[in-house]
């Protein structure tokens, strides 16, 4: 009986020990310990100000990159977007077309120019974590203030069968009011880290404000500079998957 008891529990123990550090990443989580975390987002926005006069509804796809601590899950990070959209409200070619609405092309035909929204927005940004649930205190009510720059413009797309030599090369520089300048952004969502490392996604309100000016020296359509300035607002619904890298954790707390 003695021998049977001996050779059930010594190797019980010895797996006991040996699983010690497993059993303690289960109870305390993997994500604890200040986090690096990279975030790859889409997000819808509806134009508002100025930005509603001249486009529709826009996607800006983008990346970003934070850092969470463990303490407070105070946030600092930044992040690039690549805005863009099918709906120009402006036709800037108006002056170049003929009566009827189109475009005469190099070889005498009608050429098909599309005008479309392009932008970028790059920018930094604090914040903070608030937890809602005690089981998990790196997930909960994401908030953020950012700024940066916004830069928007219409892009003049040519016909490839029937390129239109009025808006060769340089000259469409004088059609595409560039413009640019400070912007801030706000976002308020969820934010969620995995307590096993697995699922890590946010989601929620984007909120983008542009004060920018065109840039360019001389519109072509209007016969003048425009020196105007604008307030260029964004409003829409941001969806992120995020990738998290944990820093200063012990390496026997690991996952098997």
């Amino acid at each position: 009986m003695l021998k049977i008891a001996i050779r059930t529990i010594i190797p019980a123990a010895v797996f006991l020990l040996a699983a010690s550090p497993t059993l303690l990443a289960q109870e305390k989580g993997f994500n604890h310990g200040d986090a690096l975390l990279i975030h790859f987002y889409y997000s819808g926005h509806v134009p508002a100000g100025d930005m509603a006069d001249r486009f529709g509804g826009s996607f800006m796809p983008g990346a970003g990159i934070d850092y969470q601590t463990d303490k407070g899950n105070l946030i600092l990070g930044a992040e690039f977007g690549y805005l863009f959209g099918g709906t120009v409200k402006e036709d800037v070619l108006a002056p170049i077309r003929t009566p009827e609405g189109y475009i005469i092309g190099e070889q005498g035909g009608y050429s098909d120019i599309q005008l479309r929204e392009r932008g970028i927005y790059l920018g930094g940004h604090v914040g903070k974590l608030f937890p809602v649930s005690e089981k998990n205190h790196r997930s909960g009510i994401r908030v953020t203030l950012g700024a940066g720059v916004l830069q928007h413009k219409i892009r003049v797309q040519d016909d490839p069968s029937q390129k239109a030599p009025q808006l060769a090369d340089d000259y469409k520089k004088g059609y595409d009011r560039l413009s640019n300048g400070l912007a801030l952004r706000q976002f308020i969502g969820y934010q969620h880290l995995g307590n096993e490392g697995r699922i890590n996604f946010y989601a929620g309100l984007d909120l983008v404000q542009g004060f920018t000016q065109n840039r360019r020296s001389y519109n072509f359509d209007a016969f003048a500079q425009d020196t105007a300035k604008r307030t260029d607002l964004l409003i829409g619904i941001r969806i992120g998957w995020t990738l998290p890298f944990y820093i200063g954790r012990d390496p026997s707390e690991i996952y098997y």
